[in-house]
């Protein structure tokens, strides 16, 4: 590709985000800078989700995109690297924005200021210039030092007449380089064998725009840890309590207002813009932290967290919570009378972090078992899983990639058994538990099956589009025999919305009638696009 527009900005945010959720618990392990406290990777990963949940569906423009997109990550950042990350994006899109304006207000297109390659080498200097000034005080080998050598390669790039995909090579191989450095230019991460954690976060998530750019795709490998030099670097002397709150106040105080922070601790970011910021900083002083923000503007979403000590002040509630994910008011029902908590989610509404983190806090539990049942929200819940964690609660993901899989799972589930014994037990169930769908192609693509046009009746064995057919009943009968060809007892049939009752019926007779060893169950799932979920346990 080589025009950056509202596609082009998706695309990423979408290849990013499953990229971070990846990588996500190899970023946590690196996290020694500037604290120890393993969450960098779950921290992006919440921001850039953030992020892309505000970007809205339908018709934008770019800047609208941009804009919203960037304000998301504010909104939403977590952590140190969250923050300033999310400057990084919003500086960064702003920049795009103003040299390549895609339409005036009248909707006449307007000439761009500069060619799609240097725009983008242009927009990722300004981006880390801006990061650098968000931080009260910069230090190098961090992702700060990534972010500017990605810049200086790209223009490096875009000065040499280099194609806009060309351009973005350059910047992560620059910003991949610049990573590998970081470990002999910090102490700590040195001490520890480490590259920055943050760096690495950063170096996906420009691989994903490579990717997208190039149509290719691009996996980066975050670097293990290597021998370290020294007595190692996990302990954490500074000081007591992350603070963070976004701040509405006027744009004239905040250079005040950071150098105020710096006398009260360390790790300063504010960033922001337009009467809004998101304010970070380590201290002993919570108070005064927070005091500083009242003396210019309006704290608000206040967020304080003890590095020490994460875990709850009470005693907790005694149980065993499990949160489901659930693709259809049927699944919802079958799920909460075996006892889950549900969120809805699955193919085309996938379920948020916040959403997961919500129905954890909702059900007061020490203990926590997720069902994901669906493969794009599995990351999302490990996600979740880790920023649990750190408030001392205990939570387990089991890897459900299907709705079936989790009904097997929540089967055996038994609260009276210790944590470990029932996450076993629903992990086997779902392991031995082989998943299958029929589903009504909406577009002419190719698949792993080959071809097809719209109307094609598509089936799907442990996910992946298997086979190309004319009807839904053929499609059905050759899914649920390749599944019980690998052996079975039970077969599990979960009728979609508007789904002909026909179907599942055909089905089953042909169950009976072939395979008298097998007992088949019958469910209404109320899921859509896929009028049969098929499960063999």
């Amino acid at each position: 590709m080589e025009e950056l527009t509202v596609e082009v900005l998706r695309a990423w945010a979408r290849t990013a985000l499953a990229e971070l959720g990846r990588a996500r618990t190899e970023i946590d392990e690196l996290n020694v800078y500037p604290v120890p406290d393993g969450d960098t990777g779950t921290n992006l990963y919440l921001t850039w989700e953030a992020a892309c949940d505000a970007l809205p569906r339908g018709e934008l423009t770019f800047a609208e995109a941009v804009q919203a997109f960037g304000r998301g990550a504010l909104l939403g950042a977590r952590g140190n690297s969250g923050v300033i990350t999310s400057q990084l994006v919003r500086a960064c899109g702003l920049r795009l924005a103003e040299n390549l304006p895609r339409q005036q207000e009248d909707g006449v297109l307007a000439d761009p200021r500069m060619s799609e390659p240097v725009a983008f080498a242009d927009a990722l200097k300004y981006a880390a210039d801006a990061a650098y000034g968000a931080v009260a005080q910069p230090v190098e080998g961090t992702m700060l030092t990534v972010a500017r050598a990605a810049a200086t390669g790209a223009m490096t790039a875009a000065n040499d007449g280099k194609s806009l995909a060309d351009v973005c090579l350059a910047a992560v191989a620059s910003a991949r380089q610049a990573l590998t450095k970081t470990t002999e230019q910090l102490d700590v991460l040195r001490r520890a064998g480490v590259v920055d954690a943050g760096g690495a976060g950063l170096v996906v998530i420009l691989g994903a725009m490579e990717s997208v750019l190039t149509g290719q795709v691009v996996r980066v490998d975050v670097p293990a840890r290597v021998e370290p030099q020294g007595e190692g670097a996990e302990r954490h002397d500074g000081p007591a309590y992350e603070v963070m709150y976004l701040l509405d106040a006027p744009d004239d105080k905040i250079g005040d207002f950071r150098q105020n922070l710096v006398t009260l601790g360390d790790s300063v970011v504010v960033v922001g813009g337009d009467g809004l910021w998101n304010v970070h900083v380590h201290s002993d002083d919570v108070g005064a932290a927070i005091e500083q923000g009242i003396d210019i503007g309006r704290p608000h979403r206040i967020r304080v967290t003890h590095f020490a000590d994460q875990t709850h002040q009470h005693e907790p509630i005694p149980g065993r919570a499990v949160i489901a994910v659930v693709a259809g008011e049927g699944l919802a029902n079958l799920f909460g009378e075996a006892g889950a908590h549900v969120i809805r989610g699955g193919p085309g509404r996938r379920c948020s972090t916040g959403e997961l983190l919500q129905a954890i806090e909702r059900s007061k539990a020490p203990e926590i078992v997720i069902l994901p049942n669906d493969k794009d929200s599995i990351a999302v819940a490990e996600a979740a899983a880790t920023a649990a964690r750190q408030d001392g609660i205990r939570v387990a993901v089991i890897p459900t990639r299907a709705q079936v899989q989790g009904l097997a799972a929540i089967a055996v589930h038994d609260p009276e058994r210790s944590f470990d014994d029932d996450v076993v037990h629903l992990s086997a169930a779902a392991g031995q538990t082989r998943h299958g769908a029929v589903t009504i192609a909406v577009k002419d693509a190719w698949t792993m099956a080959g071809r097809c046009r719209i109307g094609d009746a598509l089936g799907v064995v442990d996910g992946d589009f298997a086979l190309i057919t004319e009807d839904l009943g053929t499609a059905a009968r050759e899914v649920v025999d390749r599944l019980l060809g690998g052996g079975g007892e039970l077969l599990t049939i979960v009728t979609g919305q508007d789904a002909d009752p026909a179907l599942a019926e055909a089905i089953e007779r042909h169950v009976r009638r072939n395979r008298k060893d097998v007992d088949v169950v019958v469910y209404d799932g109320g899921q859509d696009r896929y009028p049969l979920l098929i499960g063999v346990e």
